[in-house]
C-alpha cells in the first residue's frame, strides 16, 4: 500500500482527529492528478489495520495490512470503472463507466457479516463514473447503510455528482500540492522535465503528459501556433493513430485557450510559460469577440470525451474553429 504524499499530512490530521467519529461515507474531492487516490487507499488502510498505533496509523504488518497490499481482503472491495472498447470506424475507443450490476455487486457484500469481525470498506472511484442508473443504486443503501461499513468514494468532478448522494456524505477536500512541494516530489520520481511538465498539467503532478505523448503534444502545440490546412489535417490524423479519447485534445486546446486569453488580458501563461512570446503574438490577432463562444463549443464537446465520437473529424473541426479566432494581418 503507498503512504500518504508530503502534501496531505495536514488534511490527515484534520480526518484522524475524527477517526472515531467517522460517518458510513466519505467524499474525497479535489482537484485531478494531486493524489487523492493515494489518501483514499492510506485511509482504506487505516480503517482496516488491526493493530493500528493510538493516533489511528496503520500497522502495514497485521493481516489486515498484509491482506490489503496483496488485494485479497475479504472486507474490502473495489469499485472502478469497466473498460468498454468500442468498434470506431477509424480504431477501437474505450469507455469507462460503473454500470449498476457493479454496485449491485458491492451492495451484497455490505450486507454481509465481517470475515474478520472488523469494518467493511467500499472504495469508489472515480464516483462521477456512476451511471445514473448505479448513482440511484448507490445512494439507497447510503440513504439506510448496513452496520460497521465505510463507503470511500472519489470525486474529480464534484458537481457531476447528485446532490442527494453529496448530501449522504461527509465532503472532504483535499488541498493540492505547492509547485514546490510537487516539484521535489517529482525529483525523487525522476522526472527529468518536470517544471515544465507540472506547468502542463496545471500544477497536478499525477496529470503529467505521458512521455510517450510528449511529441504529440507538440505537434499539437505547433499546429495551434500555426494552423494551417496542411498542419490540421496531419495534426488530427496523428491524434487518431495514437487512439486517445477525445478528452485529451480537448484539454490541450482549452488549456491553451486559457492561456491566450490570459496573454491578451496582460496576465502570465499558466499551463505553457515557455510559449509565452509566441502566445503573444499571436493574442495581438485574436478576435476576443469570438472567444466565449468558442469556449462554449469546447466545454460541450468536454462532456463527451470519451464518448465513440470520430475523433479525427472533431480535432479537424475544433482546430478549424480555432482558426477562425484570429483576426488576418492584424
Amino acid at each position: 500500500m503507498s503512504g500518504l504524499l508530503p502534501w496531505q499530512a495536514a488534511d490527515w490530521a484534520q480526518l484522524r482527529a475524527q477517526f472515531d467519529r467517522l460517518p458510513h461515507a466519505i467524499l474525497l474531492t479535489g482537484a485531478t492528478g494531486t493524489g487523492k487516490e493515494h489518501f483514499a487507499q492510506y485511509l482504506v488502510q487505516a480503517l482496516l489495520c488491526e493493530a493500528p498505533s493510538a493516533d489511528h496509523t496503520p500497522c502495514g504488518r497485521c493481516e489486515g495490512c498484509r491482506w490489503l497490499a496483496h488485494g485479497t481482503h475479504p472486507d474490502f472491495r473495489h469499485l472502478t470503472p469497466l473498460v468498454e472498447e468500442v468498434e470506431g470506424k477509424a480504431a477501437v475507443r474505450k469507455l469507462e463507466v460503473i454500470k449498476i450490476d457493479a454496485v449491485r455487486a458491492v451492495i451484497e457484500f455490505a450486507f454481509l457479516s465481517s470475515h474478520r469481525a472488523g469494518r467493511r470498506v467500499v472504495l469508489v472511484e472515480p464516483a462521477e463514473a456512476m451511471n445514473l442508473n448505479a448513482a440511484n443504486a448507490l445512494l439507497k443503501v447510503l440513504e439506510e447503510p448496513p452496520e460497521g461499513v465505510v463507503f470511500v468514494l472519489i470525486t474529480h468532478r464534484l458537481q457531476q455528482l447528485l446532490p442527494t448522494l453529496r448530501s449522504r456524505c461527509r465532503i472532504v477536500p483535499l488541498a493540492p500540492p505547492s509547485t514546490e512541494a510537487a516539484l521535489a516530489w517529482l525529483a525523487t520520481q525522476g522526472e527529468t522535465e518536470a517544471r515544465a511538465e507540472l506547468a502542463h498539467a496545471g500544477g497536478a503532478p499525477f496529470a503529467l503528459t505521458p512521455i510517450a505523448l510528449r511529441p504529440l503534444r507538440q505537434q499539437y502545440v505547433a499546429t495551434l501556433l500555426q494552423p494551417s490546412m496542411t498542419a490540421v489535417l496531419d495534426t488530427a490524423a496523428a491524434v487518431d493513430t495514437a487512439k486517445l479519447a477525445l478528452a485529451q485534445p480537448v484539454d490541450w486546446l482549452q488549456r491553451w485557450l486559457h492561456d491566450l486569453t490570459a496573454v491578451r488580458m496582460g496576465a502570465a501563461a499558466r499551463f505553457f510559460p515557455e510559449q509565452h512570446a509566441a502566445l503573444a503574438a499571436l493574442a495581438a490577432r485574436l478576435d476576443l469577440s469570438k472567444v466565449a463562444a468558442f469556449h462554449d463549443q469546447l466545454n460541450q464537446l468536454a462532456r463527451f470525451g470519451h464518448h465513440t465520437l470520430s475523433v479525427r473529424m472533431q480535432v479537424e473541426h475544433l482546430l478549424l474553429a480555432y482558426q477562425k479566432l484570429f483576426v488576418a494581418g492584424r
